[in-house]
């Protein structure tokens, strides 16, 4: 049934806060969270998932969790430097509980977001079932198995990722998502059960149309009513409307549809969000409330001008970044992810890709709410593997489930803007012979199950064969045809692609190392010559320079990159090769490097210095950066660059001395000065017109003497999950950060608090991320200190070796 909805009046208003009295007074759903109070055993048990079985001695675990991130490097392990050389293993997670009576009668079932991986779940010793992709969020009723009247119930989870290699990238093990228990009514909305579409969008109106699936458990064939309510981000109600005498006998569909006028839009600079509730009520009691977030946008992905966000031009500056939150591993925490969004946000990044598989649903909500444009990707392979043990060998059975709940589950985020069917999939290819044409059916059938669930965003592959003769381009499919790559080509896309819409999937893989530098800075260096072999003339640090004169040979630096990029009205925009260096693929390097070098950040959450090319070409903030550190040799050659904005010009001078004024000219990105080094002060003035814009000094530090450290919060929630990053810097005694410190940092935490993770962004530390203590990096480390879910205050107190000790204090609230 189609009903039109308009703005509400009075009656509406009173009669939703009925509605919502009672359900305070009766409750409907309940959504809680199952995280706490598992025990975990590392290693294959039998009976473990047996209510009998004695598990005292098991380790106690808080959820999320990932026991690979807390194992030791491993140059044997078998899942290789690309998988962080981490070990995987097989696990069990129990957890007894008791269901309240107030249960007893209703719906009760269990959501993880995700376990990595081929999970078996288990209830009473029943067996709930089994889903090997590791990256999907999946649910279970629990009702038919669960024991009331103050029984124990036991849920037990055997987690296999024993089975290596199995992704090419670090993935973590474990229960790494969080858990949900869910409790409803006899009738209710299903899992994922709404679907949000806002079809027609103007600044006058928008139409929003609401399908909702239902669920009657019951036998009872009595008629609900449902009141669908929408909220303005301020929390006002916006539109209303009633169905009385709704029979579901089994499931069914309804379908609403509203019109509000002057919609405030939502995009990548004012996320406006609204939301929508529905409530079922059964004789008099609310059985379910169901609560969906949605925003209202129009776009356009257009052949010659890009795309366009409400009417308006848009540059999509986006970056792919996989899943690990550095030495917190795979185990999602949001305040972990929201860090990373802000810094990338601080650059005027607007995009993310979900490389290459399901995300997190809270990377989704905080890209709802922080303004990121999305693509949202299911899968890294299909039928040919990448990996001996990849998802390969699940394609045939679970493909199709995998696609449709990441979409069901994704749709209405006015974040996801793409769905992407693959990376770098192998079927893209023909063969010699050009007879494998696999891929033709395979993606033809992806694409029809997406739309057949959602019609309103475009479908896009991440293809590395950029050619015409590409099998799954040739399948016709693609909404948005996109390139990993091949900058080169971007100039001739309208050529070998008429007609076609075009966005830079991915991009750069340049190589950095935080505060290292090869000079001269004008060389480049592609590392290794071929994708396949060892590198050559490798640095015996296994580092890479951070003057983005180093990149992957299939890939470019950032200003290479985004010189091409820029001069394409119909380049829609592209997704960086990556935001955050992640564990695994090391490259350029094998053992013992074990973590990545692609990041404008690196893996600690410290900024590289290209980060401020980004700031400065992409934000309205004033930049000037200069770098590198002021510590070298005597007589040496030092090339000196400049990122800036907001200025025509900048001088550099040494210890008062003029260097000379640069500017830009054409597409130059950056200014530079050849400089033989002597000790002192180094100064930048950027100037716009004559006048000073900014001033930035470095000065060469003496040896370290002090630890400062500084605190991204100070104040934290008591919550148990809460974070704060703490940046330690070793500086000399005139607080100059010391560009080479790399003394070993102690920790002690005191009060209501923990050290959750400790990291320094070097790819080639062998130290655990877990410990209490961890060595400076080019004069930085890092400490997170995590709430216990006590009040009160936490003290964080650093030491080292010969210099003044710091403490810092957290308050948990």
């Amino acid at each position: 049934m189609k009903i039109a909805c308009y703005r509400n009046v009075l009656f509406f208003v009173l009669l939703t806060s009925l509605q919502i009295k009672i359900a305070a007074q009766q409750g409907s759903r309940s959504v809680t969270s199952f995280n706490s109070n598992w025990k975990f055993h590392l290693g294959n048990l039998k009976g473990a998932d047996e209510e009998s079985l004695p598990d005292t001695a098991w380790r106690k675990v808080q959820l999320p969790h990932d026991w690979s991130i807390e194992l030791p490097f491993d140059s044997s392990s078998p899942t290789g430097t690309g998988g962080g050389a981490l070990r995987g293993g097989l696990g069990w997670y129990r957890k007894t509980f008791i269901v309240p009576t107030s249960s007893k009668g209703k719906n009760v079932f269990i959501d993880f977001d995700g376990v990595y991986c081929n999970s078996e779940v288990f209830i009473n010793g029943h067996s709930l079932g089994s889903r090997p992709n590791g990256f999907i969020s999946f649910r279970y009723n629990l009702t038919p198995y669960l024991k009331f009247n103050n029984q124990s119930n036991t849920i037990a989870v055997k987690v296999d990722n024993s089975r290596q290699p199995n992704a090419r990238w670090y993935s973590g093990s474990g229960i790494y998502r969080n858990v949900w228990l869910v409790t409803t009514g006899h009738v209710y909305v299903d899992h994922w059960g709404s679907h949000i579409e806002t079809p027609v969008v103007t600044d006058k109106s928008a139409t929003v149309s609401i399908t909702t699936r239902l669920i009657n458990s019951s036998q009872s064939k009595e008629p609900v009513s449902i009141t669908t309510t929408l909220y303005n981000q301020a929390g006002g109600i916006a539109a209303v409307h009633v169905l009385k005498n709704v029979s579901v006998s089994n499931k069914k569909e309804i379908e609403q549809t509203f019109r509000l006028s002057s919609p405030a839009r939502w995009s990548v600079d004012d996320p406006y969000l609204y939301k929508v509730v529905t409530r079922i009520v059964s004789n008099g009691k609310v059985v379910d409330d169901y609560t969906s977030n949605f925003g209202i946008r129009s776009f356009l992905f257009d052949v010659n001008n890009g795309f366009s966000l409400n009417g308006k031009p848009l540059k999509i500056i986006g970056v792919c970044d996989h899943h690990d939150l550095g030495c917190l591993g795979a185990a999602i925490n949001t305040r972990a992810l929201e860090r990373q969004l802000k810094i990338l946000k601080d650059i005027g990044c607007n995009g993310i890709r979900t490389s290459h598989n399901p995300p997190a649903p809270e990377l989704l909500d905080l890209c709802d709410k922080m303004g990121f444009i999305v693509m949202d990707e299911a899968f890294d392979m299909w039928k040919k593997q990448k990996n001996k043990y990849d998802y390969h060998l699940d394609w045939d059975e679970w493909h199709k489930k995998d696609l449709e709940d990441m979409v069901l589950r994704d749709r209405n985020h006015p974040s996801v803007f793409i769905w992407s069917i693959g990376n770098e999939i192998p079927e893209q290819w023909a063969g010699k012979d050009g007879a494998d044409t696999s891929g033709l059916k395979i993606a033809r059938e992806l694409a029809a199950i997406i739309k057949s669930l959602d019609t309103t965003r475009p479908l896009t592959a991440g293809l590395n064969s950029p050619y015409p003769d590409n099998v799954i381009y040739k399948s016709g499919v693609l909404d948005l045809v996109g390139f990993n790559y091949h900058h080169q080509d971007f100039k001739t896309f309208p050529q070998k692609f008429p007609g076609q819409k075009f966005i830079a999937t991915e991009t750069v893989s340049a190589l950095q190392t935080r505060g290292h530098y090869d000079m001269p800075s004008d060389s480049m260096r592609r590392w290794p010559s071929r994708w396949d072999k060892p590198v050559e003339n490798a640095n015996a640090d296994l580092s890479c320079s951070a003057y983005d004169n180093c990149s992957a040979p299939w890939g470019s630096t950032h200003e290479e990159t985004l010189k091409e990029l820029m001069k394409y009205n119909f380049a829609s925009g592209m997704y960086i090769w990556t935001g955050f260096d992640y564990i695994g693929e090391p490259t350029p390097y094998p053992w013992p490097a074990r973590s990545s070098y692609f990041g404008i950040i690196d893996l600690a959450g410290f900024p590289k210095d290209v980060y401020y090319l980004y700031q400065s070409l992409f934000t309205s903030k004033a930049v000037l950066h200069i770098f590198p550190h002021w510590n070298w040799t005597a007589g040496q050659t030092i090339d000196v660059w400049a990122y800036y904005n907001i200025a025509d010009e900048v001088e550099l001078f040494l210890n008062d001395r003029s260097l000379g004024i640069r500017k830009k000219s054409g597409n130059e990105m950056h200014v530079m000065w050849r400089v033989t080094y002597t000790p002192g002060i180094l100064k930048a003035v950027s100037r716009k017109n004559g006048k000073q814009v900014l001033e930035k000094i470095i000065s060469t530090a003496g040896a370290p003497a002090a630890i400062v450290l500084t605190a991204d919060r100070k104040n934290i929630h008591a919550d148990g999950t809460d974070l704060s990053f703490v940046t330690v810097k070793l500086v000399d005694k005139n607080g100059n950060l010391v560009p080479n410190a790399d003394k070993l940092v102690k920790f002690t935490v005191t009060g209501n608090g923990f050290v959750a993770g400790v990291d320094n962004g070097s790819p080639v530390s062998m130290e655990s991320f877990k410990a209490s203590e961890r060595k400076a990096f080019n004069g930085l480390c890092l400490a997170v200190i995590q709430s216990n879910g006590k009040q009160g205050k936490i003290t964080l107190q650093a030491s080292a070796a010969g210099l003044e000790q710091a403490a810092l204090v957290i308050t948990a609230r």
